[in-house]
């Protein structure tokens, strides 16, 4: 599994990795958190407001600091 952070690297877009990294821990996922910071990649996915949220390329949520309780939900498969 992928997970992807989207966004150019501000403090909103860091807060959002750190808290998928601990959920990723907390549920003991083989998992990759991967921050994407091109611009034309974000834009590619669809994504015009970050911090976004990617799955496997699936863009989940878009424009807010999730919760890491919120992350672990969608992790689960809840949408």
């Amino acid at each position: 599994m992928k997970i992807q952070i989207l966004g150019k690297g501000c403090p909103n877009c860091e807060l959002l990795a750190q808290r998928a990294r601990e959920a990723v821990a907390e549920l003991g996922l083989d998992a990759q958190v991967e921050k994407i910071t091109d611009v034309d990649k974000i834009l590619d996915m669809g994504v015009m407001m970050t911090p976004a949220l990617a799955i496997d390329g699936d863009v989940k949520r878009v424009g807010k600091v999730l919760a890491k309780s919120q992350i672990i939900e969608i992790l689960k498969g809840g949408n």
